[in-house]
């Protein structure tokens, strides 16, 4: 997949790509519902004799057009959404610098410019998606203003449980620590990315070393508690437990929310890489313990109780 990254003015030719079936959206998190709008652009793509593509946006629109909000947390940060569109067989992916500038377009611009202008000749989204200035372009307005240039299709609404499949109610989810249930609108286990920091290494003095995970701050961390966990370690997939939270047993003034994994049946060293940390069951919520015999008991029955939880998967 080739990655161009746009910006306002537009700074690419048009006669340097391909035929194209593009899917719009921001897609962050790449869920379900996203996946039906980037494989219809595919599947269009593969009948009209095209090249498959995907445009989103970034940062998110929110933090250049909000008041209050100028750092947001994402499902799928840029790197994550890029790997996984990728993995879904996409030929080109167009990343636009979000900026006041682009904002300002007027429907018609930003089709002209960044949909026809691109080489455009089918295009996909979501029946919600909405273009150009205070998002005034909609699905209905397209056909008018695609100047007959290029068709298109309009994925309906994608559901589960009677809900629509959106961003925003997976964000929901995994701050309420509802882990286990993200497969079923994300397609997928909920996955953070981080590297492997030095911590006060006390896991260790107890018998349950764990890997400090220092996660990108893009990411949204689920709430403070404990969880079954599979993390990445180069290619490999380990089963672990890990705890969010501040250590109360041992840190009375920690600040930072810490990630820890305590990896079953791994002694190697990992300390400055990066991994994959994919959540999967909530255990319980962080407690403070009365001493270090009580928390080495909690902690074994946790490491029995995510075991038991990966088991059940097997069969």
């Amino acid at each position: 997949m080739e990655v161009i990254k746009l910006t306002f003015p537009l700074n690419i030719d048009k006669a340097v790509l391909p035929p194209l079936s593009m899917a719009l959206g921001y897609f962050d998190g790449v869920h379900r519902g996203h996946q039906k709008v980037i494989l219809e652009a595919k599947e269009q793509a593969v009948q009209k004799g095209l090249h498959s593509a995907v445009m989103t946006f970034d940062p998110h629109p929110s933090v250049v057009l909000g008041k209050n909000q100028k750092h947001v947390q994402y499902i799928t940060p840029l790197p994550a959404k890029i790997k996984i569109i990728e993995d879904l067989g996409i030929d080109y992916l167009f990343v636009v610098h979000f900026t006041t500038e682009f904002a300002n377009l007027l429907p018609q611009e930003f089709i002209d410019q960044y949909v026809i202008d691109l080489n455009v000749k089918h295009v996909v989204a979501g029946f919600d998606f909405s273009y150009g200035r205070m998002g005034k372009g909609t699905m209905e307005s397209l056909p008018f203003h695609s100047r007959e240039k290029f068709t298109f299709s309009v994925v309906e609404k994608f559901t589960s449980g009677d809900e629509k499949v959106s961003s925003t109610r997976i964000r929901k989810y995994i701050r309420d620590g509802k882990t286990v249930q993200l497969p079923e609108l994300l397609g997928r286990f909920y996955q953070t990315e981080g590297i492997v920091v030095h911590g006060d290494k006390r896991g260790r003095t107890i018998g349950f070393p764990t890997a400090n995970v220092d996660t990108i701050d893009e990411y949204i961390v689920p709430p403070l508690g404990v969880y079954a966990v599979k993390i990445k370690i180069g290619e490999s997939w380990y089963e672990g437990v890990c705890n969010v939270g501040y250590k109360p047993t041992f840190n009375k003034e920690a600040l930072k929310v810490s990630v820890e994994v305590h990896i079953f049946d791994f002694k190697e060293d990992i300390y400055g890489q990066q991994v994959t940390v994919e959540w999967h069951q909530y255990l319980r919520k962080e407690q403070k313990f009365t001493g270090i015999d009580e928390l080495v008991s909690q902690i074994e029955r946790d490491k029995q109780n995510a075991i038991e939880y990966f088991n059940k998967r097997l069969c």
